[in-house]
C-alpha cells in the first residue's frame, strides 16, 4: 500500500466517485480501477475523503471539482475493504517521518552507486547512524522531547573541538564558546555511564571525568 500522488488523472477519477463508505461523520471511503500510463496492468485506488471543518485540520488534497473535502489515496494489491486498509497504513504512518529525516538530514536519498550491495551498504550505514542518534538521545536526554538528526547536529554535537594529551593519555579538548564545554559535560557523563558500554577502552580513569580546563 503506497501513497499515490494526486495528478490531474487521479484528481479526476477521484472526483467522479459515485459511491462512498461512510466511515464516521467525517470520513468515507471510495475505490477505483485504472492503468495509468506506463503501466503493464491496471491497479486498485483506494481514497479516503475527509469532511473540512474549523475543530480539526484535515489531512489531504481539496480538490476544485469537490469543495468541502480534502482527499487521500494510495494504490494497493491488497484485496481488504477500504477501512482496514486506512486503518493499517494509519498505523504505520509514523514511518514516512523517519524517512524524511533518513532524506533530508542525512542525505539517504543523495546517493546512487552503480553495484547494488556497495548502494545497499551505503544505505544501511545511513540507517545504522540514524539508529546510534536515537539511541544517544534516549541515553543522553530521555526526558528531552524527540529531536530530528538534524536538531540534534546542531544542539548537541557542533561544538569546537581539538584532540591533545595529558601526559600519556589522549585527551578531546572541548570549547568553552557557545556553551560548549558546559553542555557537552553532562551528555559525555551520560553516554559513560550507559549501562552496556559497547567497549572499556571508552572508560576513562575517573580523574579525568571532572578535569577542568574542557578535557574530559
Amino acid at each position: 500500500m503506497v501513497v499515490a500522488r494526486l495528478t490531474a488523472t487521479l484528481k479526476r477519477k477521484c472526483a467522479g466517485i459515485k459511491e462512498w463508505t461512510v466511515m464516521d461523520e467525517h470520513l468515507a471511503a471510495g475505490e477505483f480501477t485504472l492503468q495509468l500510463f506506463g503501466w503493464s496492468k491496471a491497479r486498485r485506488f483506494v481514497v479516503v475523503r475527509e469532511r473540512v471543518r474549523e475543530s480539526k485540520a484535515a489531512v489531504g488534497r481539496k480538490l476544485i471539482d469537490v469543495p468541502g473535502y480534502t482527499f487521500r489515496i494510495w494504490v494497493t494489491n491488497r484485496s481488504e475493504d477500504a477501512l482496514p486498509l486506512w486503518r493499517d497504513y494509519n498505523g504505520r504512518a509514523c514511518v514516512e517521518q523517519r524517512i524524511e529525516e533518513l532524506k533530508h538530514a542525512l542525505a539517504a536519498d543523495g546517493f546512487c552507486l552503480q553495484p547494488f550491495f556497495a548502494t545497499e551498504a551505503a544505505f544501511l550505514a545511513v540507517v545504522f547512524t540514524f539508529n546510534l542518534l536515537s539511541l544517544y538521545q534516549h541515553q543522553t536526554t530521555p526526558a528531552a522531547p524527540y529531536r530530528q538528526p538534524g536538531t540534534l547536529r546542531v544542539a548537541v554535537f557542533l561544538c569546537g573541538a581539538m584532540l591533545g594529551v595529558m601526559g600519556r593519555d589522549a585527551v578531546v579538548k572541548l570549547s568553552a564558546a557557545w556553551g560548549g564545554l558546559r553542555k557537552h559535560k553532562p551528555l559525555v557523563a551520560a553516554t559513560l555511564d550507559w549501562l552496556t558500554a559497547a567497549s572499556p577502552k571508552l572508560v576513562p580513569p575517573l580523574d579525568r571525568l571532572a578535569v577542568g580546563g574542557g578535557m574530559v
